[in-house]
């Protein structure tokens, strides 16, 4: 332990204090954890329809196999709890698991609990479902038609809620403006991929009837109410603890709240606790996404580039069922609505619809990339219209400098901020000249290069009532007011003077430890090692509140301010005790070098261990007005956050951030390939704490915000099918696609936070893709319109606008081809071959079981079950996924010997499979020409790992079928090696050849 501190270690890129532990392998994640003797391993069967009403759920198998203790299913989980709380007053029910219908691809549909995770994932293949299939829909906009499959039959449609808001005269300014210039926003799904999934530990105590969950859940908290309900115990039979780490989150991990709820049930039926670590292909399909939405925003603009009033129609997606928070996406920024600009008057429109997906959550920029997507796209195509420079149309509306505190049309308070200076100096420290220099150079040459800008405002703390703008004044004041942002922080000091610090929020990678012990050491004078700070959580033991947890950037503004202000507290108690030991005042007592002492005689001094003690050792001693000096816990909560008002407007974040963005994109005037050649991003977050870890976080989100413009995306098909559901079909950026970008930092502190520091953990998350867009759109397009632009930009989108559209082939080839259709995802193709074998003897072998048996690739038996009809049980894999069918095959259209018509489907833990295909037989010279042209539909798991895995592999699965079948016909038709020999040689596939 250092003998003494010489300077204040906050603002300083101390050491983190969590490296030693986390590079060396030594965290405590979740799957680290011990757990009880006699735990139970739980595995999930997950529905492979977009939609499908469930007709039977068959367990009976499942519930024989080795080591399996029991097989639950949705009408087990309904019949234990009660429908979770949706954020809106709309008729409909949302269980943790498919009860009468599946609405999304991955929705668990029963779960068995078995001895270990191999035996419970092999009972779960076991679990017989027939599904009867419904039509999906994906696009929210076509979820609003009349004739729109509706997901919840009692909501009546899939509208699931609407709210519109008028702030100012919008109408007027409209009216007055001599421009009305609006976009069309289309904003796709991404999520945050986390190298940890979801895990969960739970147990039941029938006697107390109460659960015990380990989750690496993040916030926020107020879900242990939602989980508790559902659970149908109050709040004090409901523990819940997470992990001392976490591996990544980036908001995330907040969904993992239904498997507490089906893991608890799990361990109750079970007698016994359960483990859950989620697997990598269950979280790409199954876990929480961003929302994505489709906007329509106008602006009215005087004729020098003024915005007077902003139009917004958005509708948000949020997939199969509404779960807390949502639509919390949509309003977390309601705010915020004109970003960084001066906008006086606005209208919103709000729609949140259900499709056919996985129901969304947190994720990091957490409404943000929506928002300012559509507003800083505008921001450019205004200065296209107009003909201005698009920094000076920029620059034009920025809130000034003197008006902070700033009061937006929608309620918002900016605490602090100059936006302009900000601009300005990241202009000249980040060279903007310089990226213009490049860019003429790269145009001079015939080369597209765009330079790109971006302006945001990053919100941090958010306030517990935003979303309770979703309701009308009347619903709000019938339910009671709620708002706030409460943190908390406890401090607790040892008989031997050590101290601790715990707080309610989840770390996952941030620093959270390292900061507060920068906190707490600066306060007392003492070295950092001399503080431990604790930041799991343990609802029965830590002091929490439903705002608890980490996420919307809180730590550094709310967590760390509320440590701040017990830590000052136990402090000032401190120094009555010391002054008193002293014999000087309580204003003269100085903390340092772990020492306190006289402020004017350094020899006057007591070790803080001995002051700090004191209560333990001589509690009598205290002075009369110190109560104590063991524990200072503090909860926190911000009065400028204030519940929403009668006309809708709502500060819904406590702190305001700003961000300014500038980037030069050059496109490959080859493959069409985008890539950063320059990025240069300013930060306001107030005053920073810990600059290296500021830094790592910017990096951090730029890198995610890099992935989510050019690679990322969550993709369905028509169906409903999951398309995105392997790492080789959702995309994610490597350290050859980031760059190292320009970090610039301009602060001005919060008056309104204890440090003055503001959220800085999401900001370029939602400032790089529509930065990037822009450039993109300036490289394409430097002038005039410029062409639509949705996330991921890749080079496939890109190339038609550079090149045109690809030429057909003179000669058309026949091969198998892969397209999404309203029906799947649909695979077509055709081939011939040639055997020794008459066709009489060929048509004998298709209605033999035997032959089937034979040719089917892993088939396991064929049974006939009917004159042309027979069902088979069939194991099939695509790249590192296996699993098993029972499959129906039909024989119709039959013209024997010549000709038959072979469709079949198959149903199973990976997906479904369906097809015809028509098979013909003709004479030849040597034998028999099988001739055969397919069509056939794959959806579920096996399509989602599919993009570049499925077209392979259905070209070897389909030609493995006629391959064999050649050869087993040539092989039975002639007699002797030499004839078997023929038989190969002559065989000719064309199509179906992998």
């Amino acid at each position: 332990m250092k003998d003494t501190v010489t300077e204040k270690l906050l603002g300083q890129s101390a050491l983190r204090v969590e490296d030693p532990a986390l590079l060396s392998g030594r965290g405590r994640y979740i799957d680290d954890l011990p757990v009880a003797a006699g735990t139970l391993a739980l595995a999930f069967v997950r529905s492979p329809h977009g939609h499908a009403a469930i007709r039977s759920v068959d367990t009976a198998e499942a519930a024989q196999a080795p080591g399996v203790v029991a097989v639950i299913t949705g009408e087990d989980v309904a019949a234990r709890t009660r429908s979770m709380t949706v954020g809106v007053k709309a008729d409909v029910e949302c269980w943790p698991m498919a009860v009468d219908r599946v609405r999304y691809v991955g929705e668990p549909v029963a779960m068995v609990v078995a001895t270990d995770r191999y035996l419970a994932e092999d009972a779960a293949d076991l679990v017989a479902v027939d599904y009867a299939p419904l039509n999906a829909v994906v696009d929210p906009v076509a979820a609003l038609a009349a004739d729109a499959p509706v997901l919840h039959p009692s909501l009546g449609g899939n509208l699931i809620s609407e709210r519109s808001f008028r702030y100012g005269d919008p109408e007027a300014a409209f009216d007055a403006a001599p421009h009305r210039i609006g976009i069309d926003i289309t904003y796709p799904r991404s999520a945050c991929t986390p190298i940890e999934t979801y895990g969960v530990i739970a147990s039941y105590e029938p006697g107390e009837d109460a659960y015990d969950v380990t989750a690496n859940f993040q916030g926020p908290f107020s879900i242990h109410a939602v989980v508790a309900r559902s659970l149908n115990v109050p709040g004090n039979r409901l523990r819940l603890r997470t992990p001392p780490d976490s591996g990544g989150s980036f908001g995330i991990k907040q969904g993992v709240f239904p498997y507490m709820i089906l893991a608890g049930i799990a361990a109750r039926i079970a007698g016994a606790p359960v483990k859950w670590n989620e697997d990598r292909l269950e979280h790409l399909s199954a876990s929480v996404s961003a929302t994505n939405r489709q906007t329509r925003i106008e602006a009215a603009v005087t004729a020098d580039g003024r915005i007077t009033a902003l139009d917004w129609d958005q509708i948000e997606d949020c997939g199969a069922h509404l779960r807390a928070p949502e639509p919390a996406t949509l309003y977390r920024m309601h705010g915020n609505m004109t970003g960084a600009y001066d906008i006086p008057n606005m209208a919103i429109r709000n729609r949140v619809v259900l499709t056919n997906k996985t129901p969304t959550g947190l994720n990091r920029g957490f409404g943000g990339p929506q928002i300012y997507f559509a507003l800083e796209r505008l921001m450019d195509t205004i200065a296209r219209h107009l003909g201005l420079d698009r920094l000076e149309v920029i620059r034009r509306n920025l809130i000034p400098a003197e008006a902070f505190p700033y009061r937006t049309a929608s309620g918002a308070l900016y605490d602090s901020g100059d936006y302009a200076t900000a601009l300005d100096r990241a202009v000249a420290e980040g060279d903007l000249a310089e990226l213009y220099v490049r860019r003429d150079k790269a145009r001079a040459e015939g080369r597209h290069y765009g330079i790109g800008f971006a302006c945001v405002v990053e919100p941090s703390v958010s306030n517990m009532g935003y979303i309770t703008t979703v309701l009308t004044p009347e619903e709000r004041g019938k339910a009671g007011p709620k708002n706030g942002a409460q943190a908390t922080s406890t401090i607790s000091i040892d008989p031997l003077g050590s101290v601790t610090v715990k707080v309610a929020s989840v770390p996952q990678g941030q620093g959270h430890r390292t900061v507060l012990a920068q906190v707490v050491a600066d306060k007392f004078g003492l070295p950092m090692d001399a503080v431990r700070v604790l930041a799991d959580v343990d609802t029965m033991r830590d002091a929490w509140s439903i705002a608890s947890g980490n996420y919307a950037s809180r730590f550094a503004p709310a967590v760390a301010g509320a440590t701040e202000i017990a830590a000052a507290r136990l402090r000032d108690k401190l120094a009555k005790v010391a002054a008193t030991q002293l014999n000087i005042s309580a204003s003269d007592v100085l903390f340092e070098g772990g020492r306190i002492r006289a402020a004017g005689n350094p020899d006057n001094s007591l070790s803080f261990a001995r002051v700090a003690a004191t209560a333990h050792w001589s509690p009598g001693t205290l002075p009369d007005d110190v109560d104590q000096t063991l524990r200072e816990a503090v909860y926190w909560t911000p009065p400028e956050l204030e519940a929403p008002t009668a006309e809708d407007g709502i500060n819904s974040s406590l702190c305001h951030g700003f961000i300014f963005d500038f980037c030069g994109i050059e496109i490959d005037p080859e493959t069409a390939e985008p890539r950063i050649d320059r990025y240069v991003t300013m930060h306001d977050c107030g005053r920073i704490l810990h600059p290296a870890m500021v830094d790592g976080q910017v990096r951090g989100g730029f890198a995610q915000a890099v992935g989510a413009a050019f690679l990322e995306e969550y993709a369905y098909g028509p169906d409903g099918s999951f398309r995105s559901g392997t790492l080789a079909d959702y995309l994610l950026p490597t350290v050859m696609e980031v760059p190292e970008p320009v970090i610039l930092h301009h602060e001005t502190p919060s008056p309104v936070t204890p440090l003055g520091a503001k959220g800085v953990g999401e900001g370029n998350c939602m400032s790089t893709p529509v930065c990037i867009a822009n450039a993109v759109a300036d490289a394409l397009a430097p002038k005039g319109d410029a062409p639509e632009l949705v996330l991921p930009v890749t080079a496939a989108k890109l190339a038609p606008l550079i090149f045109g559209g690809e030429a057909a082939p003179k000669v058309p080839v026949p091969e198998t081809k892969t397209e999404a259709t309203a029906g799947g995802r649909t695979l077509t193709g055709e081939g011939r071959a040639v055997v020794h074998a008459s066709r009489e003897d060929v048509w004998r072998m298709l209605l033999d079981p035997a032959t089937l048996d034979a040719i089917i690739p892993g088939s396991h038996g064929v049974l006939k079950v009917g004159e042309t009809r027979f069902e088979a049980d069939v194991t099939l894999g695509v790249g590192p996924v296996r699993g098993r069918y029972k499959a129906e095959i039909d024989l119709s259209d039959l013209d024997p010997p010549n000709a038959v018509t072979l469709s079949g489907q198959a149903v199973g833990a990976l997906g479904t499979g369906g097809g015809q295909g028509r098979i013909t037989l003709t004479d030849t010279e040597d034998g028999t020409e099988i001739a055969y042209r397919y069509e056939a539909q794959i959806g579920g798991k096996v399509a989602s790992v599919g993009g570049r895995l499925l077209d392979g592999a259905a070209k070897v699965v389909i030609g493995e079928f006629f391959r064999t079948l050649a050869r087993h016909c040539g092989g039975g038709a002639s007699s002797g090696a030499v004839a078997r020999l023929r038989g190969l040689v002559d065989l000719v596939i064309r199509g179906g050849r992998s």
